[in-house]
C-alpha cells in the first residue's frame, strides 16, 4: 500500500542539519518512488533524495526543505521541492549570514534540477536568494550523470560564494537617507502587491515595509534596509484598514516556491542597483 502524501505538507528549516525523515515530511515530492505518470520515456527519473544523499557525501549539508502545493490529486507527491544546503568545507561567512546553495526539482515535468547561490540570516532564519545578475544560477536537465552535474555546478557556486560576501559586506556600509529608504520601500511594495497591470489596491503601505521586528535591523545601512524589507515581503503578518472597511487586512507569508524566488531575486536586484548608485 502506498505511503498517504500529505496535502500540505510544512516547511522546515533547522540549525543543525536535517535527516532524511524531516525532509520527507516537509518534501514528500523528493522521496517520489517514480515520475508523474504524464511523463514521456525519454525522461531521465533520478529522484532528488539520490541527489541529496549525493550532496551529503560531497560535504553539502541540507538545512531546509519545502515543497509547493498543488489541486491535482496524482501530482502531490512529485510537485516542485527546494531544499537548501551549506558546505560543510566552507568557512565563509559574515557574521550571523551563511551562504547556502538553493537546489529546486520536480518530478512532474514543471522543472529541470535547478542550482542557485543563497544565503541564510541566522537571527530572523530568512533564506534569501542571490540574483542571477550577480551569480548565474545553473540548470541541470534530466538527463545523463545528473548527480555528478549536481554535485559539480554546487562546487562552482562555492567557489563563487565570496563575491556574495563582500557585496554584503560594501551594503553594510553604505547608510541610505530617510528618502531614500521610503523609495527602497515603494520599489518593494510594487513587487510584492501589484497586479498584472502593476495597479495596487492594498492598505499595506510602504512605510510597513520598512518596520524593523528586532532593535539591530533598525539602522540605515543598505543591508540592514534591505533585511527589513524582505523579511516584511516573506513573512506577512502586516496589518491595515482597507478605507471605509472596518475589517481589518494582514498579509499572509510567502510560501509558494516560484513566488518566493522571483521576490527574493528581485529585491537582491533592487538592493545591488540602490547600491551602484550610492557609490
Amino acid at each position: 500500500m502506498k505511503a498517504t502524501i500529505d496535502s500540505n505538507p510544512r516547511p522546515v528549516r533547522r540549525n543543525q542539519p536535517l535527516t532524511l525523515e524531516e525532509i520527507r515530511r516537509a518534501a514528500p515530492s523528493a522521496f517520489a518512488a517514480e515520475p508523474y505518470g504524464a511523463m514521456s520515456s525519454r525522461y531521465s527519473y533520478i529522484p532528488t533524495s539520490t541527489i541529496i544523499e549525493g550532496m551529503r557525501q560531497a560535504g553539502f549539508a541540507p538545512f531546509a526543505a519545502s515543497q509547493s502545493a498543488t489541486k491535482i490529486d496524482g501530482k502531490r507527491g512529485h510537485t516542485k521541492h527546494m531544499i537548501r544546503f551549506r558546505s560543510q568545507a566552507s568557512a565563509v561567512a559574515l557574521g550571523d549570514t551563511f551562504p547556502e546553495i538553493v537546489l529546486i526539482n520536480a518530478h512532474d515535468g514543471s522543472s529541470a534540477y535547478k542550482l542557485m547561490a543563497g544565503l541564510f540570516r541566522l537571527v530572523c532564519a530568512n533564506g534569501l536568494v542571490v540574483a542571477d545578475s550577480m551569480m548565474e544560477s545553473i540548470h541541470v536537465k534530466h538527463t545523463g550523470n545528473v548527480l555528478e552535474q549536481v554535485a559539480t555546478g554546487s562546487m562552482e557556486l562555492v567557489e563563487r560564494m565570496p563575491e556574495v560576501i563582500d557585496a554584503v559586506a560594501r551594503w553594510k556600509a553604505i547608510q541610505l537617507s530617510s528618502d531614500e529608504q521610503k523609495a527602497f520601500a515603494e520599489a518593494a511594495h510594487v513587487l510584492r502587491f501589484a497586479d498584472a497591470e502593476g495597479s495596487v489596491t492594498t492598505p499595506i503601505t510602504p512605510g510597513q515595509l520598512l518596520t524593523p521586528r528586532r532593535v539591530d535591523d533598525s539602522r540605515a545601512d543598505l543591508w540592514s534596509v534591505f533585511n527589513r524589507v524582505q523579511e516584511n515581503v516573506l513573512r506577512g503578518g502586516l496589518r491595515n484598514y482597507r478605507r471605509g472597511d472596518v475589517r481589518r487586512v494582514t498579509t499572509r507569508a510567502v510560501t509558494g516556491i516560484d513566488q518566493d524566488v522571483r521576490l527574493n531575486r528581485a529585491l537582491w536586484t533592487l538592493t545591488a542597483r540602490m547600491a551602484d548608485l550610492k557609490q
